[in-house]
């Protein structure tokens, strides 16, 4: 053991690990990191007497290995049989250089001696950096070795002042609470919701703080430490030597870090330990078991989350989300409600609904016009009854103020989820968080020096000029090329996919109306609209997948500089995309469906022979819910919930395969029985990020708030998927992933603007939906202006228009019409003049009328939601006043507390100073030697005693 480095030919064999398989094998130190890798050793020999070939220039590689030799011109005792490499591995004295010999190795051997190297390398500059390594003997031909990691205090303390870190100090201090009706709500509410609380380990006074300070050595007496090996718990010892990892470099290639060493495969992984098993026989509780039996199991749906417990296993940019989704998921709870009302409200007026009462009366003959050219009979709208009624549960009035509701409902939750954001922040102790500077990605590192050796510029001489510069917008332009190109490809791919739905859906009905099976006919327009709606939700899941890949790749040729700018980036690109190919459909059934049709007589036609498709003699309202519901539902149970499932464990039994199937070739008699933590972690899944959860939720997002005017139990449906998906995703995190890099943040970044952007977009939709694909202002301007009595009756009949059938084109009529009686005029929606007119077929005043309402509507829906979203905004304030209050009672205590402190110090110097003088007075020269040693000891940094007053004055 070198400076606590155990090597693999040294250390015991694996099965002498601490039972516990968290510490090293002293029992002792804890294993904060861990890295692994894959070696292959080199075990084959020469034939005896082989002759050594001279070097010449091939696709061997060739090394230059010590034997022994001093170097000053003369060798030491060569020994003829060496361990050899795989292949042919040939020795010779190499001319001038006297005690080495060259070995020729095949080039996948030369990689692995190179990766070799940087591992030793690198591991050499991790113990200068202070750290404890603990190594596994490379003891088989090939296989897994991992490298465990241990982080001092001395490194722990010199790391967590570098970064700042804020820990609790012996100061603690009382919490104000909310006083008033307040208090005796917040009470009631703890009483009523107490056995929906997880079981879960609580401060012992919950109304007492601890002060909180950025840690200094310096001022160590602050804080308190009752044990050095725990004063900084798991994560962020893990954290401090996940800093050291990153900014520790090699000469070897230039790298710089555990990122690059990792993309240039030297090391396979690198993760923090989970804090054991999380289910067993063993007794032993810790964090993780605790987490799953109160949070990662669906038997705990009910419960609330152990926000506290979770930020602290794995960090507050984790514990956010999880904030974040369970205060969406707390807010859908009245959304549903409300959808559900405006649900059964539809059901109950269904009976008392004039229109579709009309529309389903067999005395009103309304012979409509053919749906499509030649084949197609003329038919009675009361056989579209079903349909009628069945549009009537969403578009009625109560949709209307449902859509005001959930505009508002935006803006509250955005407003609610600020102040607990913030709440968050003061308890996590996150307020005034510093952004921290960031290492740059191994991407950017290698084109950086591709650049630099492309200019020539990699010398000794100009190093500092090297690390000035930088990437120009020059050298990114391809790669912004590439990226503007392909997005433009990748939406116009969505609208092209789109439009061959549509076109699925025109030839599909023309061949289904040939057929000569009076069923068929009859169930035409159900039959396309459910297969062509699972043809729509299949093409979006397979793009969704590839668009979610070409993000990636798009923003990694960008060349970003560090992991937020790549993140935000690549958070933009797949929002987009995702955004388009989910929205795409429902924005054409929405407003673009049975816009452009035309007219018996000038239909508008697509190949020659196809007419576009109409819309349902009820309206395209009911075909968007169909369509809106269908997808939501299909994505969610899909994409959202089996993907999560099954691709995570499919990936962990492969690797295990892999592993196992590795491990066979040579086994291990030694082996233990249970494998140590670092062994199970690493067949774990890696953490990649939250942007796929982030992803799915924002989405789901868009589809309760942008068209739910057409379908009021969106909200319903998304609280159901919800209260899965939190037990899904905390089950994954704590099972299925490896334990993730604890990383700080105070909010939730891009994700917040991007849901305040939907929800300003909510507004215009649902504004254009209600006054566009609704038939909610036709029936308002009927009633108001065109009614004779101020009722609904007339209503149908007042939107058909009339047409000729004399005037239809040749080849266009229905061949062989079965209907009863003879069809002068036909029926068509729309507001045109009637054949009779001078002006026929031409759009009539009432459509004009209409229009002007629609845009009307639009102008004032939107006003006055935005006028409420604001006054919503204004009325609530971003931070809660009791946190408000607290903040600054902190800043306050923690002057007054340090002013204490270094009074109280300078207090106990200048007793000393005093004692020693008298000391002298006495003429002891022993005591005068004390003194002046214990005076020694306490002096200031700067060297005098005047320094302790100059830092109080400062303070």
């Amino acid at each position: 053991i070198i400076n606590n480095y155990v090597d693999g030919a040294q250390g015991g064999a694996r099965d002498e690990a601490s039972p516990s398989g968290l510490h090293f094998r002293d029992s002792k130190r804890k294993v904060d990191y861990v890295l692994a890798y894959h070696y292959r050793r080199r075990l084959a020999r020469p034939a005896p007497g082989a002759a050594s070939p001279e070097p010449t220039r091939g696709s061997a590689s060739v090394a230059l290995v010590s034997n022994g030799g001093t170097g000053q011109g003369h060798a030491g005792p060569r020994q003829q049989q060496q361990e050899q490499d795989d292949g042919q591995r040939a020795l010779w004295e190499w001319p001038g250089l006297p005690g080495l010999e060259v070995v020729q190795l095949s080039p996948l051997d030369a990689l692995e001696e190179e990766r070799r190297l940087q591992r030793e390398e690198y591991e050499r500059n991790l113990l200068e950096a202070g750290l404890e390594i603990e190594k596994d003997p490379e003891n088989k031909s090939q296989g897994l070795s991992f490298v465990r990691i241990h982080a001092p205090w001395q490194v722990l303390s010199r790391e967590a002042e570098f970064l700042k870190i804020k820990m609790p100090t012996k100061k603690m201090y009382e919490i104000t609470e909310e006083k008033g009706i307040l208090k005796t709500l917040n009470e009631i509410w703890c009483k009523f919701t107490e056995p929906l609380q997880p079981q879960v380990p609580q401060q012992e006074n919950t109304k007492m703080k601890n002060l909180s300070y950025p840690f200094s050595r310096e001022k160590i007496y602050l804080y308190n430490i009752k044990d050095k090996d725990t004063f900084f718990d798991n994560a962020t010892r893990s954290r401090i030597v996940r800093e050291i990892l990153k900014r520790t470099s090699t000469k070897a290639r230039n790298s710089m870090g555990i990122g690059t060493l990792i993309a240039n495969n030297v090391y396979d992984a690198a993760y923090p330990l989970h804090d054991g098993e999380y289910e067993g026989q063993n007794d032993d509780m810790n964090e993780r078991k605790l987490l799953y039996q109160e949070w990662a199991r669906y038997g705990v749906f009910y419960k609330f989350q152990p926000i506290d417990l979770i930020r602290k296993y794995f960090g507050e940019k984790i514990g956010l989300y999880f904030a974040w989704l369970g205060l969406y998921t707390e807010f859908l709870i009245p959304s549903s409600v409300v959808g559900i009302i405006v649900f059964l409200y539809g059901c109950i007026t269904i009976e008392s609904d004039i229109p579709s009462k009309e529309m389903c009366d067999q005395r009103n003959a309304f012979t409509m016009c053919p749906l499509c050219d030649k084949f197609c009979d003329y038919w009675n709208l009361s056989s579209a009854c079903t349909t009628a009624r069945a549009s009537h549960l969403f578009d009625n009035p109560a949709t209307v103020f449902f859509s005001i509701f959930m505009a508002l409902w935006a803006t509250m939750f955005l407003e609610q989820w600020k102040r607990l954001q913030m709440r968050l922040s003061y308890f996590w102790d996150l307020t005034g968080l510093e952004e921290e500077e960031e290492h740059p990605r191994p991407e950017y590192e290698t084109k950086l020096l591709q650049k630099k050796l492309k200019n020539k510029n990699i010398t000794t001489e100009n190093s500092n000029e090297n690390e000035k510069e930088k990437l120009t917008w020059s050298d990114r332009m391809p790669g912004y090329a590439a990226n503007f190109g392909l997005i433009l490809f990748m939406i116009m791919l969505t609208f092209s996919a789109v439009f061959g739905v549509i076109v699925y859906r025109i030839t599909t009905a023309a061949a289904l109306s040939f057929s000569t099976n009076e069923t068929t006919r009859s169930n035409v327009r159900v039959t396309v609209t459910a297969t062509a709606v699972i043809l729509n939700l299949l093409v979006v899941l397979i793009l969704d997948e590839i668009y979610g890949a070409v993000a990636k790749w798009l923003t990694e040729i960008e060349i970003p500089k560090t992991e937020k700018t790549f993140e935000e980036r690549l958070i933009l690109k797949a929002f987009l995309l995702k955004f388009v190919n989910s929205y795409a459909s429902i924005f054409y059934v929405a407003f673009f469906k049975g816009r452009f049709v035309g007219r018996p007589g000038r239909y508008v036609y697509v190949f020659e022979g196809y007419r576009m498709e109409e819309c349902a003699p009820g309206g395209c309202l009911m075909e968007l819910c169909i369509q809106l519901s269908i997808i939501m539902l299909g994505k969610q149970l899909i994409q959202n919930n089996l993907f999560e499932i099954g691709i995570p464990k499919l990936k962990k039994l492969l690797r295990k395969l892999k592993d196992e199937r590795t491990e066979l070739k040579e086994m291990d008699t030694n082996q233990s029985k249970d494998p140590p933590q670092w062994d199970l972690d690493y067949i774990l899944e890696p953490f990649t990020g939250l942007t796929p959860e982030y992803m799915e939720m924002i989405i789901q997002f868009g589809f309760v708030t942008l068209f739910v005017a057409s379908f009021p139990l969106a909200p319903l449906f998304a609280l159901l998927n919800n209260i899965i998906e939190v037990r899904l995703d905390a089950k994954k995190f704590v099972t299925e992933l490896r334990r993730p890099d604890t990383v700080r943040a105070k909010d939730i970044g891009i994700w917040y603007n991007i849901l305040s952007g939907i929800g300003k977009l909510s507004v215009i939709i649902n504004a254009f939906v209600i006054a566009v694909t609704s038939d909610f202002i036709p029936r308002l301007m009927y009633q108001y202006a065109y009614s004779q009595n101020g009722t609904m009756h007339g209503f149908i009949n007042h939107t058909l228009s009339y047409f000729n059938v004399s005037q239809l084109k040749a080849g266009t009529q229905p061949e062989n019409s079965l209907f009863a009686q003879e069809v002068s005029f036909c029926r068509f929606k729309d507001y045109r003049e009637p054949p009779w007119s001078p002006h026929q077929y031409e759009f009539s005043k009432q459509y004009w009328a209409v229009l002007s309402a629609r845009l009307a509507f639009v102008i004032l829906f939107q006003n006055l939601v935005m006028f409420l979203s604001v006054l919503v905004d204004w009325m609530i304030p971003d931070i809660p006043k009791d946190i408000s209050e607290q903040i600054k009672k902190e800043k306050t205590l923690l002057v007054d507390f340090f002013l204490k402190e270094e009074h109280e110090k300078l207090k106990l110097i200048e007793s000393f100073i005093t004692r020693d003088k008298r000391r002298r007075r006495s003429g002891t020269k022993s005591k005068r030697t004390r003194a002046a040693s214990f005076s020694q000891c306490h002096r200031s940094p700067k060297g005098s005693f005047t320094s302790f007053s100059s830092q109080h004055t400062v303070v």
